[in-house]
């Protein structure tokens, strides 16, 4: 009897002090993959239905696979939001490389037309914009990477020009 409680007493110390590495198990001191919009495409520009592709890629710095799941994302132009919403899709990026990742949108920007109509009055000041979101990845364990890019498009670097 006294022996049962014994390896029961050991059998729980032996868990908890077991317990207590697992979290290091899973936690790497590997740096976070960079995000990086590349390109936003024109699919659709309609009145009330606009649909984009966003064009991300991933940039993967360590030794070992990347799987990514799905990202979460919010598009700001100056003070406007563009954009936002969740996008499931799995990939995976190979050590030390890249790979492109793309985002299919559907927005309605027509309330926000006038606010737009006023930023892009001026086509060679430069406007603010503002992505943001969490990338989830992992195989089995997810693990979340913040993004946080801001940067400054000038409208006219956009427009085509004309041919004379």
């Amino acid at each position: 009897m006294i022996t049962q409680q014994l390896a029961r007493i050991l059998l729980i110390l032996a868990l908890c002090l077991g317990l207590g590495g697992c979290a290091s198990w899973f936690s790497n001191d590997e740096p976070d993959p960079e995000v990086h919009l590349v390109r936003v495409e024109v699919v659709r520009a309609k009145l009330l239905e606009q649909r984009f592709v966003l064009h991300f890629r991933i940039d993967n710095r360590n030794d070992s696979e990347l799987t990514v799941r799905g990202l979460e994302y919010r598009i700001h132009l100056g003070d406007i939001l563009l954009a936002e919403g969740e996008h499931e899709h799995w990939i995976t990026v190979n050590p030390k490389s890249s790979r492109f990742y793309k985002v299919p949108i559907r927005t309605n920007l027509w309330p926000k037309v006038r606010d737009l109509v006023k930023q892009l009055k001026n086509s060679e000041q430069a406007i603010p914009y503002r992505l943001e979101g969490e990338m989830e990845t992992g195989l089995f364990i997810a693990h979340y990477v913040h993004l946080a890019r801001n940067g400054v498009i000038i409208p006219a670097d956009l427009i085509p020009e004309q041919p004379r």
